[in-house]
């Protein structure tokens, strides 16, 4: 336990450079405090004690900020950054070696049974705000950008951005846009251009019956000259 605790620690000191000393960090630093009261919870949460596992839950969540169900499984050197807002799903699995900034969701779509919230891969980064719901994996090594709604698996070695999540970067190369949103579709220009060619119609149409009138008047009084002679 206590070489579980040194390595939560380390994990601190290696990725924020704001750590300054180690009572600062034991006494200070929230996302700890919460993997701590999380790594209690989830024990007593496979002894089937799930009433006395929430209730730890909710006093981190209540100290912290930082709700975290006592069901989820979380790896090694898991790395909550200021963590204000961060909500993690009873079914979701976490990888080592991850990053998780505030106001993060590893949540579900609806209230179905089983399986519901997502599988973090191994050394994944998910940015302030992000959104990850459902039941599927984000590979390896991948990026999440900030306030990034994720509703689909990732490929392992990716960044994903945007709402809906759209990968932008997959190892190491940039993903073209199918999209062209340098000319994207206007509607209110195509209805104006439908518009204009139903008027175009309208007057070829109404060009042909003038026509057709006038050639039957010339008709009429080219017949009308004939009788009376």
């Amino acid at each position: 336990m206590f070489k579980q605790m040194k390595s939560d620690i380390r994990t601190v000191f290696e990725n924020d450079p704001a750590a300054r000393g180690l009572f600062e960090v034991v006494f200070t630093y929230s996302g700890l405090h919460a993997l701590w009261g999380h790594r209690v919870a989830h024990a007593l949460f496979k002894r089937r004690w799930y009433s006395l596992a929430r209730i730890i839950s909710q006093i981190s969540r209540f100290m912290t900020g930082i709700e975290i169900h006592p069901g989820a499984r979380i790896g090694e050197r898991l790395f909550i950054d200021h963590g204000m807002g961060v909500v993690i799903g009873e079914t979701c699995e976490i990888g080592d070696d991850v990053v998780i900034y505030q106001g993060v969701t590893l949540g579900g779509t609806g209230k179905e049974k089983g399986k519901r919230h997502p599988t973090i891969g191994n050394n994944v980064v998910i940015g302030s705000g992000a959104k990850v719901l459902g039941s599927f994996t984000i590979g390896d090594n991948c990026n999440i950008g900030s306030n990034a709604v994720v509703l689909r698996p990732v490929p392992p070695n990716s960044t994903v951005v945007g709402n809906p999540g759209k990968i932008v970067k997959q190892n190491g190369e940039r993903v073209r846009d199918r999209l062209d949103h340098t000319n994207l579709p206007d509607p209110i220009v195509d209805t104006l251009r439908s518009m204009q060619k139903e008027i175009d119609q309208l007057r070829a149409e109404l060009h042909e019956n003038k026509q057709d009138q006038q050639q039957a008047r010339v008709s009429g009084a080219v017949v009308s000259t004939t009788k009376e002679e």
